[in-house]
């Protein structure tokens, strides 16, 4: 099961390693004769990001364009071409087929060579999305000269120059006269780098350093690391309670305690290193698992649609293997050497292989809750998420055994094993059955198949909780159940009344086929947008579209600020409008308490004039739209690239919680405003 376990994640760590860059292009021309020169694009996309093909409609994601901004001695020939694997897709949100490109593309512009000598110069511009994030519309610019044909005429000096003011868009016309930036945030200076426009108003002032802080707060880091370490806890007391392990339990400490009985502190000891190395072989198995991930890549799991899918199959086949219909078994020979291998040793290796042979042995109990909690533990994006949880796992499952050796007595009133270890066996299969459909749901989005739509999923969802519930009330049985006990005896009560909760829990999520939010499973069921009879109705729009002026409004009513950043080609944007703002509690709080400030990275609309800044890499990037604008304020001030991104402001844009990104959570969410709008009243 291990190697099977490193195998699988290895397979899932090939499809989600992504570079820091997510995008590159390097751009050359090619003189493919005298009168003819190609600008040649050639991007590389890393796995999980697609960037978009040209031509799509206006209200859809940004398409790839070509910006000649000045060709003297040259023309454009034709329109800019993508070659490439290109994938086409209808998605639902858009209303529209897009055409996108992943792994590589490659655009090619074509310019005919008019006069002897020739200039070209502008720019490629990209948009690039993954599950997660798109990135701002992204700018490759280009800036070549070279010899045309001999017998081509040489224009006069002033020719050229008449010609190229004639030809010139105004927006060509803008960048070459451009020495300093307009800008509303620039009081009365000129600047042509950040750093000046930076120092002009505090609204701009850099913020990275205490958005990071808070992003990185230790309290929060601890609560996680807590949260997967009673997960594990959790998980290892649930697979004590089973047939595969349970019934070892007084035959281990019977054995250690005859096998020392004229030392009884010889036996416990052994007892103690038998325990510590149960600990240690599942301590071991989870920092197998962080070693081979990296910290980047246990979050982009989270959303990998391979590794969701594949997680989906492993948890459904748990459950059937709970659910009695086949046995998850070892092959024998591998118990069987390393049982003989135990017994022909001695000392603390005997012990140890004693404690592997355990670990073996109930494999078919404590396999499927071993991979269920690894599948969380991965994908929770803390880097020691594994190793933790596996600690707690171990510990749960290791303090029988050293309990029961250090008080011996108790073993009597320990409770025997019967049917009751079968209904944790089944009632385990039913929760792994419907988190089987929520890294199904995370798949199905990513491929936009449209299989698991919101209500498909609560349907589903309903009838596994109810069936559930019906279960641990007596009125469904599987053939387990008849095989292992008196079918005339009654459920337990605890049965029961947690049969109550499971039918009382399903009829919860019933409302939800109408479009009721159902706060506690809106972390796992497809987000709102993808159902189709939806009564709630409620939209939350933007208060405001400029950053200044937002801010302005935001000091005059004394409220804090809520910056979202966006695009209107931004799909997971819309998504977390759909899915999230649509919840009344959230709805309400961003339009009574907050100032919405929504700032789109994409928007065209040009600027009075263009500016030239100089990034934090210290290369230089033109500013040319109100687009290109916020795009630098949100990678200025926050040091942050990728939309939808959230962040709470007080009235001197000074960060009032951590940011918020991608998450269809409603109570993280919920969670996120609140903590801002306490820090702003402080």
């Amino acid at each position: 099961m291990k190697k099977l376990l490193v195998m699988c994640i290895c397979l899932a760590c090939a499809f989600v390693a992504m570079a820091q860059d997510p995008v590159s292009f390097t751009v050359q021309q090619k003189q493919v004769k005298p009168t003819e020169v190609d600008v040649v694009f050639t991007g590389k996309i890393a796995p999980g990001w697609h960037v978009y093909s040209t031509g799509l409609p206006d209200d859809g994601p940004i398409s790839a364009t070509l910006t000649t901004e000045s060709a003297e001695g040259a023309q454009p020939a034709g329109k800019l071409v993508p070659q490439g694997k290109e994938i086409s897709e209808f998605d639902q949100l858009f209303g529209m087929k897009l055409r996108y490109f992943e792994n590589k593309v490659t655009f090619v512009q074509k310019y005919k060579v008019t006069g002897k000598t020739y200039h070209i110069k502008g720019y490629l511009e990209y948009g690039a999305c993954n599950d997660q994030n798109c990135m701002p519309p992204t700018q490759v610019e280009f800036d070549y000269k070279g010899n045309g044909p001999a017998e081509a005429k040489e224009e006069p000096a002033d020719a050229k120059k008449d010609e190229k003011a004639a030809d010139e868009t105004p927006e060509a016309k803008t960048d070459s006269a451009t020495t300093a930036p307009p800008l509303p945030f620039v009081a009365d200076s000129l600047a042509t780098d950040s750093s000046a426009v930076a120092g002009s108003n505090t609204l701009w002032q850099p913020v990275t350093a205490e958005l990071a802080a808070m992003n990185g707060d230790e309290g929060t880091h601890n609560r996680s690391l807590l949260y997967i370490f009673l997960m594990g806890l959790l998980g290892g007391l649930l697979a004590l309670f089973t047939p595969c392990v349970w019934p070892i339990i007084p035959m281990t400490v019977s054995f250690f305690l005859k096998r020392a009985k004229d030392d009884k502190q010889k036996g416990i000891k052994d007892a103690l290193t038998y325990g510590i190395s149960i600990v240690i072989i599942y301590l071991a198995l989870g920092l197998i698992i962080t070693a081979v991930f990296g910290a980047s890549a246990l979050n982009a799991l989270a959303t990998n649609a391979v590794f969701n899918l594949f997680f989906c199959l492993l948890l459904v086949v748990f459950a059937l293997s709970f659910f009695g219909w086949f046995e998850l078994t070892l092959p024998a020979s591998w118990t069987n050497k390393v049982d003989s291998k135990a017994s022909s040793t001695s000392g603390l290796i005997s012990i140890f292989l004693m404690a592997f042979t355990l670990a073996l042995v109930s494999f078919s109990c404590t396999g499927p809750i071993i991979g269920f909690l690894l599948v969380d533990f991965a994908t929770s994006g803390n880097f020691w998420g594994p190793a933790i949880g596996m600690l707690g796992f171990a510990l749960a499952l290791a303090a029988p055994f050293t309990l029961f050796a250090l008080f011996p007595t108790w073993l009597k009133s320990a409770p025997k094993s019967g049917s009751w270890m079968n209904i944790i066996k089944v009632s385990l299969g039913f929760i792994e059955l419907a988190f089987a459909l929520k890294f199904f749901s995370v798949a199905d989005l990513a491929y936009g198949w449209r299989l698991l739509d919101r209500e498909v999923f609560l349907c589903l969802w309903i009838v596994i909780f109810g069936a559930l519930g019906l279960y641990l009330i007596g009125k469904l049985k599987f053939q387990s159940d008849w095989e292992g006990g008196d079918m005339s005896k009654p459920m337990p009560v605890v049965c029961i009344m947690l049969g109550l909760v499971s039918l009382a829990f399903a009829l919860y999520m019933v409302p939800g086929l109408w479009g009721a939010p159902c706060k506690a499973v809106s972390a796992f069921a497809p987000p709102m947008y993808t159902q189709d009879f939806n009564l709630n109705t409620k939209e939350v729009r933007p208060a405001y579209t400029d950053y200044e002026e937002g801010m302005a409004a935001a000091r005059a009513a004394g409220k804090p600020v809520m910056v979202d950043f966006t695009g209107f080609g931004c799909v997971n944007c819309r998504k977390m409008e759909a899915a999230v703002w649509t919840d009344p509690n959230v709805a309400d709080r961003l339009t009574k308490d907050y100032v919405l400030i929504s700032l789109f990275v994409d928007d065209k609309t040009p600027l009075p004039q263009q500016m030239k800044v100089t990034e934090s890499d210290g290369t230089q990037r033109t500013l040319r739209t109100v687009g290109d604008k916020w795009s630098y304020l949100q990678r200025h001030k926050f040091g942050f690239n990728a939309q939808p991104f959230y962040v709470l402001l007080d009235n001197d844009g000074r960060p009032l919680a951590p940011s918020f990104v991608y998450k269809e959570d409603i109570g993280a969410y919920m969670d996120f405003l609140n903590k801002g709008l306490e820090s702003y009243r402080k």
